[in-house]
């Protein structure tokens, strides 16, 4: 496995990250019963796995199946608490209420069997300036803030659906170490991160942002999209072209990839571990490289 530094964090993590809605989302990319005792023995055996065959880095949100994803990890990586980044999200801060607030990561820490996360997220979509406002000057930041002074939270990060000039002043303002954003195959153009500086990724890079990709396999629409028009595709390929293809962006740290079954751990770890399958991507966005031959 591949290791990279979370930005200014300190923090080593696994190229490959487990991201965890599809433990607790019910419908989301599976028709599984995520409510079930064989569902969730399933998942913790995935779990287990992915830790084995080094992987470092779990991602989850009590927004996931109210708590259910969060109940999962707990339930399979406490063992291993003092091995693996452990990362969480906090979600209601427009209200700014910090008993609100409190009561939810009690909830968060409970159902993960532990006193503390290392990495504790706004969950975020678009961010606009009433959210920067809310953020900045409503109390949410105050209160993040307070969790860590309190060990509850190692490091504050952002997680974002798309980029803003909202989400830009929140990078500017120096209070969270890493950006969790949407980024991979089908949404590279908005987060141009080829022609540094103007996209999203390397504007909080060059910060000093760890950067964390979120829909690293496009949550299956890249898929669906494709199959229509090529029913030959097969999907597991589809899959691994788009995490290949988040890997082969020097500046993610790490690609989370949402994974329900040993299966799919096995496949996805094989082909984090294969360096000498990234794709040059410099290459690629050279729209002028065609040998276009005059008639």
């Amino acid at each position: 496995m591949e290791y990279r530094q979370l930005g200014r964090t300190g923090l080593e993590v696994s190229r490959l990250g487990f991201g965890g809605a599809p433990l607790g989302l019910q419908g989301y990319l599976g028709r599984e019963d995520k409510a079930s005792a064989a569902f969730e023995q399933g998942a913790v055996r995935a779990l287990g796995t992915a830790f084995e065959l080094g992987v470092t880095f779990f991602d989850t949100a009590p927004g996931y199946g109210d708590g259910r994803s969060e109940e999962i990890m707990g339930k399979a990586l406490a063992a291993h608490r003092d091995e693996i980044v452990l990362a969480t999200k906090f979600h209601g801060w427009q209200q700014g209420d910090p008993a609100a607030l409190d009561r939810l990561l009690d909830g968060s820490l409970r159902r993960l069997r532990t006193d503390h996360v290392d990495l504790l997220q706004v969950h975020g979509g678009c961010y606009t300036e009433q959210d920067e406002r809310a953020l900045l000057g409503g109390g949410a930041l105050e209160w993040a803030q307070r969790q860590r002074e309190r060990g509850r939270a190692r490091f504050l990060g952002l997680t974002a659906e798309t980029a803003s000039g909202a989400l830009e002043r929140l990078i500017q303002s120096g209070a969270f170490a890493t950006l969790q954003i949407a980024y991979g195959f089908i949404y590279q153009c908005h987060c141009d991160y080829q022609r540094a500086p103007k996209g999203i990724i390397p504007f909080a890079r060059e910060r000093g942002l760890g950067i964390l990709s979120m829909r690293t396999a496009t949550s299956g629409f890249m898929q669906r999209v494709l199959k229509a028009e090529f029913p030959a595709l097969p999907a597991d390929a589809l899959t691994a072209l788009a995490i290949r293809f988040v890997l082969s962006t020097p500046e993610v740290d790490c690609a989370l990839v949402g994974m329900v079954s040993e299966e799919q751990v096995a496949a996805n770890v094989e082909l984090a571990e294969d360096l000498s399958n990234r794709l040059d991507l410099v290459a690629l966005n050279d729209r002028y490289s065609l040998d276009m031959k005059a008639p």
